[in-house]
Formats: C-alpha cells, structure tokens, sequence
C-alpha cells in the first residue's frame, strides 16, 4: 500500500518526528530516554497488524509511547539485550531438532 501519508514518512528521521507527524503529545524527556525503544515497540506494534492505515499507525506509535511513559526499558525489554539479561531467550524453531549420533 503506497498512501500519500507513507510516501510523507519516508521524509520522517527521529521519534520526535514520527510523534509530531501522527500529532501525539510527548514529553521529550521520555523520548530522549526511550526513542530507540519507542521507535522498536512502534514497528513491533505495526507487524502484528493485519491493516496499516494512517490511525493504526498512529494508534501503534501512541500505545508505543505510552509503554515507555508508564515503564523503562529494562521493564518492557524491547531489545534481545534485556531479553537475555532477564533470562528469556528465543530459539529459532528451525534449530530445534534432535541431534544425530553415529552409532
């Protein structure tokens, strides 16, 4: 899908950007704290939706900002890094499979 409001992003470079751009009110100390944060949970976000219009993307981007207004980031663990240091780790089910022994 290529909207007019999409072809307008191409042109946005930080969170503060994308926040003024969907017209989200935001505390720029919390963006200057979490803006890779925001930014990932926000693309995140957006993956699990089956449409992508201009309020599903504002609606991803303002619940994005609001995890990290109520939270940290060690909190949400956005990123693998606090993933692993909270002891989740992921494995990708294709390397998952018994091992094959000679006999």
């Amino acid at each position: 899908m290529d909207t007019v409001f999409e072809r307008q992003m191409d042109d946005l470079e930080s969170a503060e950007d994308f926040l003024e751009f969907f017209g989200i009110d935001f505390n720029p100390e919390v963006v200057v704290v979490a803006r890779l944060h925001i930014l990932q949970r926000f693309h995140d976000y957006l993956r699990n939706r089956s449409s992508v219009t201009f309020e599903d993307y504002r609606a991803c981007l303002s619940q994005a900002y609001d995890d990290f207004v109520h939270s940290d980031a060690l909190t949400e663990k956005v990123f693998r890094v606090h993933k692993r240091a909270a002891g989740i780790a992921t494995v990708p089910l294709a390397s998952i499979g018994r091992s094959r022994r000679a006999c």
